[in-house]
């Protein structure tokens, strides 16, 4: 079947979080362009001009719902006149660090009641090789009742969303992309290349995408375990880790990466998908599986650090006034995916209830709906027996850190943010 000429493309982006919702507006200053969200207050927010995400600024909103039309709806009859509908939900693990696919149904499901002959599909949702053409397909094949690659087409063109990130931002991101047959894979990357910058890298297959994109968040938690180890030796020893990094930095082919926690929604999450697929295929994976173990433990590890700096200082732990510095995943973006401040927060509930803690970006309900933990977004005026700088978002740079100590107090410094003559410990 002849698929759609790129000039009549109309399309539905399913799923406006920090993926979907930048995708959406810059495919909508080239082509007819809907947002589809289940979230009706989500809808209703980003029609008003507002994304909470801040991945995409009022002002570049609202350009694209008043000059170029584009507008977001919960109500599936309104994307049913599309013809190229791109997926881009979530894609977590559960309890167990199991991959649970339900998003993804749940989206295919979508697709298979309004997808009609000629149509393509796109999932951008990080998965293991094989997910689009063995789990996603056959749910829109069910539901549709159309023949995959005989009336409907698919391809994969993994995401590459920095939350936060105003420099590498969609538009300049160079893209993977692929099709379920060779003229296919032409026509989406047509589409893709149409509105980036930097343009697409074509894959030779869906599976070879969704590979490409599922190691390039394992290499970097890999690497990140290696340094978060080497800080746990080089802390053992007395040695600061950032010096080391410094000094070995300085040879040309030296890979200059920083101990830390592993959060949010790809680096901490995707490396389980791939995981337990090898082990499908008898492979055991002990280096990304060693690795996760080992970047999932470092907030404990940070607590405790924090802990063994009050002790030495005379600190008494017990009933101490702690307070947090942020509890976003990364520094200056309000998501909170994962992360791993959360880890530092239980262990050290277990030896004091008097924690506090502040993150001028982080939404407090939100922050209480999915940790039940309570956050302020003000600055507290009181003084603490430890102080954790946990994100480096750019407003604790001129804060004066220690003049929220007590006498005595402990500092410690999670991301090598602060001056370190008066710091008593950083990872």
């Amino acid at each position: 079947m002849k698929r759609t000429a790129l000039e009549d493309t109309k399309i539905c982006v399913i799923g406006l979080g920090y993926v979907g919702l930048p995708l959406a507006r810059l495919f909508s200053t080239k082509y007819p362009t809907i947002g589809f969200d289940m979230n009706r207050q989500r809808v209703e927010a980003l029609m008003a001009g507002h994304d909470a995400t801040l991945e995409v600024s009022d002002e570049l909103l609202q350009e694209a719902i008043d000059k170029h039309g584009f507008r977001c709806t919960a109500d599936l009859d309104e994307v049913r006149d599309c013809n190229f509908y791109v997926v881009a939900v979530p894609t977590p693990v559960d309890e167990n660090n199991r991959p649970d696919l339900k998003p993804l149904w749940g989206a295919s499901k979508t697709v298979g009641e309004v997808i009609s002959r000629g149509d393509v599909v796109v999932y951008e949702s990080t998965v293991y090789p094989g997910v689009t053409e063995e789990e996603c397909l056959p749910v829109v094949e069910q539901v549709s009742g159309l023949k995959f690659n005989v009336d409907f087409f698919a391809g994969y063109s993994p995401e590459r969303i920095n939350p936060g990130d105003k420099q590498h931002t969609v538009e300049k991101i160079k893209k993977v992309t692929s099709g379920s047959t060779p003229e296919i894979a032409d026509y989406v990357d047509a589409v893709y290349n149409s509105v980036l910058v930097n343009g697409t890298h074509k894959a030779p297959s869906i599976r070879v995408a969704e590979a490409s994109k599922i190691i390039e968040n394992s290499q970097r938690d890999v690497n990140i375990a290696f340094m978060n180890e080497l800080a746990k030796i080089f802390n053992a020893m007395g040695i600061d880790t950032h010096d080391v990094i410094e000094a070995a930095s300085s040879k040309w082919n030296f890979i200059k990466l920083s101990p830390g926690l592993v959060g949010g929604h790809c680096i901490s999450v995707d490396p389980y998908y791939l995981i337990q697929k090898a082990q499908v295929y008898g492979v055991l994976p002990r280096v990304m599986s060693n690795a996760r173990r080992l970047n999932d433990g470092m907030g404990a590890y940070v607590a405790n650090q924090t802990i063994k700096c009050m002790n030495k200082k005379g600190v008494v732990v017990k009933d101490a006034k702690i307070l947090i510095l942020g509890i976003t995943f990364k520094e200056n973006c309000p998501d909170i995916r994962n992360t791993k401040i959360v880890d530092i927060y239980h262990t050290l509930e277990e030896y004091t209830h008097r924690i506090t803690v502040f993150d001028p970006w982080a939404d407090k309900d939100h922050v209480m709906y999915e940790y039940g933990i309570d956050v302020t977004n003000e600055l507290p005026q009181e003084q603490f027996d430890a102080v954790i700088l946990a994100v480096a978002h750019r407003e604790f740079e001129n804060l004066d850190v220690k003049g929220l100590l007590k006498e005595n107090g402990v500092i410690y410094d999670v991301k090598g943010f602060l001056d370190r003559n008066i710091v008593d410990g950083r990872l």
